[in-house]
């Protein structure tokens, strides 16, 4: 399974385990940023690993993704207060 589902999923369970409700209302957040993607793969800021970028869906989470032609790669969701890159990676 691709990292960023991995991370996608570990967020539902970890914020339905309190309120599934919000957990619906945040992965919809993360479905409608990805989709975004689709017309403007540019609208996210550089991130720190070369030749990617970050769109912030919410502001404790940020899409890491990289666009390559016409195709834009979801490589990691990851929360704000956690290095990107991984540090060691």
């Amino acid at each position: 399974m691709p990292r960023a589902r991995r991370d996608r999923d570990d967020i539902w369970t970890y914020i339905a385990a309190d309120d599934p409700a919000a957990a619906a209302r945040m992965d919809q957040r993360f479905s409608d940023a990805a989709a975004s993607l689709a017309d403007m793969p540019l609208r996210g800021r550089p991130s720190a690993a070369p030749g990617t970028r970050e769109l912030i869906p919410h502001r404790s989470y940020r899409l890491i993704y990289e666009v390559e032609g016409e195709t834009v790669w979801l490589l990691a969701l990851v929360h704000t207060a956690r290095a990107w890159p991984p540090v060691g990676a």
